[in-house]
């Protein structure tokens, strides 16, 4: 498992930014091809498309999670980068929309187990 630093972290979202907009993209598509499909009554083994949206929105998620941070929710843009504090072992939280990382909290701790940094 990669640890970062914030500054570490702070560096990448640059590169992260873009692809969970991308991946927001690809839920919301994902979302009408289903309710057009249900709307339909098209039986869930016949409806193109769904399958290869999935297929997308998950290569989304290993390109993202390939720098070494962990996608935690994609509806809420919340991704996790481990990381150390007072020696142990922490994730530093950001949601999309933060300018940058500010937030932190335990690995059993989730969003709203958040803390500031500073």
């Amino acid at each position: 498992m990669r640890l970062f630093t914030r500054d570490e972290a702070n560096a990448l979202l640059p590169k992260i930014r873009p692809l969970v907009d991308e991946l927001w993209e690809k839920r919301r598509e994902l979302a009408i091809v289903q309710l057009e499909y249900e709307m339909r009554a098209v039986p869930r083994g016949h409806a193109p498309g769904i399958g290869e949206r999935r297929d997308e929105i998950v290569r989304l998620i290993e390109r993202i999670e390939h720098f070494g941070c962990i996608v935690k929710d994609i509806d809420l843009g919340l991704i996790d980068f481990p990381s150390i504090r007072a020696g142990r072992t922490i994730y530093l939280c950001w949601r999309a929309g933060e300018p940058e990382i500010e937030y932190w909290h335990d690995l059993e701790g989730g969003f709203s187990a958040r803390r500031p940094l500073a």
